[in-house]
């Protein structure tokens, strides 16, 4: 589908339950610096990952619904959570307008595993759902996958905490029963936890990989505008606009902040 000229010239959408999907708008903003970019983080809903599927669809619909309101090209669901619970319906009903989600990186976490332990970090809700289960039946039989549900990780990076005591507690306290020495990759499957690598990479060691889904989903965004006709020009540098439903100074600061 080619959209003409007229959308060239439009900003891309970014929308996650919070400040996470900057780590997805970051990389692409690497990718694609002449493009301009819209961000709504969903701070005051957060975490979307211990709420029922149907609140997740609903504030996920109004979320899109602004960005397409400020006249964006395309929406990439920043947020893996939302991503597993309302893709398809927001597919579905957004018929005129690319839109990317995020899913777990675990195929190239299979790909890079050299036998040893994968664990998949990510929020309860993204765990539990459908979607998941079928990526983990998919590569079951070629690796040890274990899943860790991460319940307060995102509030921690909410607040702004991505080092020091109180992250590396909450992290010994999730891997202490497992064999850290076993561990060969580790799948960031939220898009909050990236911002955090640093104190991941302390706790476990620089042996486990650390695998985030941020490169392929700015990948398959550049491919799909450039199939819809759309990128952007590439003579120019883009602009950044940042809302955040929390409608808070520190949030708006925090976001800059992450993207730098």
């Amino acid at each position: 589908m080619y959209m003409g000229k007229s959308e060239n010239i439009k900003p891309i959408g970014f929308f996650d339950s919070g400040v996470g999907g900057l780590s997805v708008m970051k990389k692409a903003i690497e990718f694609m610096p002449w493009e301009d970019y819209i961000y709504f983080g969903d701070s005051k809903n957060a975490p979307y990952g211990t709420k029922t599927v149907d609140e997740v669809k609903e504030l996920t619909f109004n979320a899109a619904e602004f960005l397409i309101k400020q006249g964006v090209k395309a929406v990439v669901i920043a947020c893996n959570t939302a991503t597993s619970a309302a893709i398809d319906e927001l597919r579905a009903h957004y018929k005129e307008i690319p839109i990317i989600g995020i899913e777990p990186a675990l195929k190239p976490a299979v790909e890079l595993s050299d036998g040893g332990k994968i664990i998949i970090m990510a929020t309860p809700m993204t765990l539990a759902e459908k979607k998941f289960k079928k990526l983990m039946d998919r590569y079951a039989e070629e690796a040890d996958i274990i899943p860790l549900p991460c319940a307060g990780l995102v509030e921690l990076i909410e607040s702004g905490v991505t080092e020091g005591d109180e992250l590396i507690q909450f992290l010994e306290d999730k891997f202490q029963d497992i064999d850290k020495d076993t561990i060969s990759a580790v799948v960031l499957g939220c898009t909050h936890y990236p911002f955090v690598k640093k104190a991941i990479s302390k706790v476990l060691g620089e042996k486990a990989i650390l695998i985030d889904g941020s490169e392929g989903t700015a990948k398959e965004l550049r491919r799909r505008l450039g199939k819809n006709g759309i990128l952007g020009d590439k003579g120019r540098k883009g602009q950044i606009k940042i809302y955040n439903s929390l409608k808070d100074n520190k949030v708006i600061e925090l976001s800059y902040r992450l993207l730098e």
